[in-house]
């Protein structure tokens, strides 16, 4: 009889002993499943300011401007602002700045968007500098066997496939093939480095280019007129019109546009921007 008893009792513990591992993984469980939404929150803030999401603002202007001064001697680093930025950085100046058009047919340019939205480096455009950027590209062909993208060089141009077929390979190595509706050569362009990767062509390839001059002139101008137009709502807010000037531009700077559907209850102001159609709102 003892021993039964003691069998029991350690069948007890043992049941014991596995319910509460059953609670603690319960537990783990819960902690992992907040974790990944923390992931996913930060991995979204991420792709949101990664890449040319923010388009630069008057004072981001100026200060890369004064950093991207380089002397002969000195090397480009990996991830910086944006390089090669345009001589104009004056709203006006910009806002006069005349862009090259290159007329398409509508199936390349539904193609270049396409391109440009599944792009995770450039999806997060809005769409008015995405409708510049495929007015401004222009038609590049090359022959099979032509090596359109060099590992190491400085880039200056950023593609969108229309035809053929191309092979990407680093330090000798192949990564993957690439066929219509890509862009490539874009980090090149959106951050100051030098190309990460060989492109070839396997056949003969339609392309369309745009230039870093001309991107970074329809990145700066957008982000600019933004600037200004959170200014004037600013401004034209009565609680924040006993502000400095420098104090509106921090605000400006740091302010988003969100789109509500259907739009909130509780309006303060509403003021129409005189550079476009939309109406910023401050809410309560």
């Amino acid at each position: 009889m003892g021993t039964l008893r003691d069998l029991q009792y350690a069948l007890q513990e043992k049941i014991e002993e596995l319910r509460q591992r059953d609670a603690l993984i319960d537990e783990l469980e819960l902690e992992l499943d907040q974790k990944d939404e923390l992931i996913q929150r930060l991995q979204n803030e991420l792709d949101k300011y990664r890449s040319v999401i923010r388009p630069a603002t008057a004072q981001q202007v100026q200060a890369q401007q004064q950093s991207l001064v380089l002397q002969p001697d000195q090397h480009r680093s990996k991830r910086q602002a944006i390089s090669a930025e345009p001589t104009a950085c004056d709203i006006s100046d910009l806002c006069h700045v005349t862009l090259p058009f290159y007329p398409k047919s509508p199936e390349s340019k539904e193609l270049i968007k396409e391109a440009i939205l599944d792009n995770d480096f450039m999806k997060n455009l809005e769409l008015s500098q995405i409708q510049e950027i495929v007015d401004c590209m222009y038609p590049v062909d090359y022959g099979k066997d032509s090596c359109i993208i060099k590992e190491g060089d400085v880039g200056s141009l950023v593609f969108v496939m229309e035809e053929g077929k191309v092979e990407v390979t680093k330090e000798g190595m192949k990564l993957c093939t690439m066929g219509p509706g890509k862009v490539f050569g874009e980090l090149a362009i959106l951050y100051n480095c030098t190309r990460t990767a060989t492109v070839q062509t396997l056949t003969h390839v339609k392309l369309w280019a745009i230039d870093r001059q001309c991107f970074q002139t329809i990145m700066m101008r957008t982000g600019l007129i933004k600037h200004a137009e959170y200014m004037d709502f600013l401004k034209s807010v009565p609680t924040f019109q006993s502000l400095p000037e420098e104090t509106l531009s921090k605000l400006a700077d740091v302010m988003e546009e969100v789109s509500l559907y259907p739009p909130p209850r509780l309006l303060l102001w509403e003021w129409p921007c005189k550079y476009s159609n939309q109406t910023l709102s401050l809410r309560s």
